[in-house]
C-alpha cells in the first residue's frame, strides 16, 4: 500500500494550478482532462458532474501528486480553520521560510499565522500557516 495524492476542490482550477507551480515548483504530470459521465457520477454518487481536473507534481516528490478538480455546479461550502474537523492542511518543508511566505503572498496567498519556532534555541524548528488563494490552509516547516 502507498499514498497515492491529495485532491482540492477549487473555484478556479486554473488559477489554483499556477499558484502551486510558482510557489511550490509543481510541474503538470498531463494535460487537463474534464471527468463526466455515468461512471463519474457513480463514482461519487452525484449526478450530471462535470469536473475539470488538473494534476501536479508534488515538490521532491513524482510519485504522488496534488489533484486539482473544478466542479461545473460546485456546492457553495465555507472555508475552514486549523481546528476545523476534516482534511485540515498540507505541509511542505522549506528552505527558507520568510522568502515562501513572502512568495505565497505575491501569488495571491495570504497569511493566517504568525512564524514561530517549535524548536529550541539550539535546535529551532520554525513553523506558519499560510492559505493558498482559495483558502486552503498550508503549513510551511523549516528545520
Amino acid at each position: 500500500m502507498r499514498f497515492s495524492h491529495l485532491n482540492i476542490v477549487a473555484r478556479d482550477v486554473d488559477r489554483l494550478a499556477e499558484f502551486y507551480r510558482q510557489v511550490f515548483g509543481c510541474r503538470d504530470l498531463r494535460a487537463p482532462r474534464t471527468l463526466s459521465g455515468q461512471d463519474v457520477d457513480r463514482g461519487i454518487e452525484l449526478s450530471g458532474v462535470e469536473i475539470r481536473s488538473v494534476w501536479l507534481s508534488a515538490p521532491g516528490r513524482d510519485e504522488v501528486f496534488l489533484e486539482l478538480f473544478q466542479f461545473a455546479s460546485p456546492s457553495d461550502g465555507a472555508v475552514g480553520f486549523a481546528n476545523t474537523p476534516g482534511y485540515a492542511h498540507m505541509a511542505f518543508d522549506v528552505c527558507d521560510l520568510e522568502a515562501t511566505c513572502d512568495v505565497i503572498t505575491w501569488a495571491g496567498g495570504s497569511a493566517l499565522g504568525e512564524i514561530t519556532n517549535l524548536g529550541t534555541d539550539e535546535n529551532p524548528h520554525l513553523a506558519v500557516y499560510m492559505r493558498d488563494p482559495e483558502g486552503n490552509i498550508i503549513e510551511l516547516g523549516q528545520h
